[in-house]
């Protein structure tokens, strides 16, 4: 009977096992793919408070290695069900069953992609998900926005303060985001906007050096010369094994406040797969520490 069992080894799960580690408790973190959930994916990060820049990587070895050095137990297992027994939860894995008082689910949140063949090869080396994340290393070149909502406008508009030229490219004729965006995207001045256009290949050498895109009104193809393309086209929740338990919202992310606690006694979301506003790194180790402290106090009572 683990006191805390963290569901998801990404910087949210990692930081809540470290915490919790910390105030003596016993703690269980299982992961079915890499620790360190996104980050790994990334080359090189640079918006960690007191590192100057480091890879995704080396951050996310930096982070197992020092919840084990506090004695977290890590197991790479897949989970495939939560069964609430009120004082104790049971976690089904492929690996078997174990026990907690508590849990804190950190399963993240995927990027949709555009399903090209070279999308997965190129991810880091020009293909981008996080414009937030890693705009600036594109400062002063050419770059792409695929997508027509809110998050694909707000990432045209960020880098249009960075880059040469933004061309944002959308499958329709009109946007999907909210009028509040509409007019300062008017009036950015480098950005461009291919309507009823979708990227149907990535071209490379090393890295990517440009992109084929297909205008579905015109039936015409062009290639454009790019330094790298930002995907944003939405998120999908790692949150299938909840649905009927916990309280989703309309995206499918965990209903969870900023203390953490969901629906289920004793269940906390963290990361990128509760509700918010900001998904970064420091927004997801402060989810961790912050379950962490609410673990303990539901451990107290």
């Amino acid at each position: 009977m683990y006191d805390i069992i963290v569901i998801g080894g990404g910087p949210a799960g990692l930081t809540a096992a470290l915490y919790a580690c910390r105030a003596n408790k016993s703690v269980l973190v299982l992961e079915k793919a890499a620790f360190g959930g996104q980050i790994p994916y990334s080359p090189k990060v640079e918006n960690i408070p007191g590192f100057l820049s480091l890879s995704g990587n080396e951050f996310a070895e930096k982070l197992v290695d020092q919840a084990l050095t506090q004695g977290a137990e890590v197991n790479p297992c897949e989970v495939l069900s939560i069964r609430d027994n009120g004082s104790a939860k049971t976690v089904i894995t492929d690996d078997g069953e174990y026990e907690g008082k508590t849990v804190i689910i950190a399963t993240g949140a995927n990027p949709r992609q555009l399903g090209l063949p070279k999308e997965k090869p190129l991810t880091g080396k020009g293909v981008n998900y996080c414009a937030a994340c890693d705009g600036m290393f594109y400062k002063g070149k050419t770059v792409a926005v695929i997508g027509g909502g809110n998050t694909a406008v707000a990432d045209a508009l960020l880098l249009s303060r960075l880059c040469k030229k933004v061309i944002l490219i959308h499958r329709r004729d009109s946007l999907r985001a909210t009028k509040v965006y509409h007019q300062a995207l008017a009036q950015a001045e480098n950005v461009e906007i291919l309507w009823n256009s979708q990227v149907t290949d990535l071209l490379s050498d090393s890295r990517l050096t440009g992109i084929t895109v297909y205008n579905n009104a015109t039936e015409k193809e062009q290639t454009i010369a790019l330094d790298g393309i930002f995907v944003s086209i939405g998120r999908v929740p790692a949150t299938a094994l909840f649905q009927g338990q916990l309280v989703l919202d309309d995206s499918g992310y965990i209903c969870a406040d900023e203390s953490t606690a969901t629906n289920i006694g004793g269940v906390f979301a963290i990361g990128d797969v509760r509700t918010k506003a900001v998904r970064q790194i420091v927004t997801a180790v402060a989810d961790g520490a912050v379950a962490a402290h609410m673990a303990e106090e539901y451990l107290a009572q």
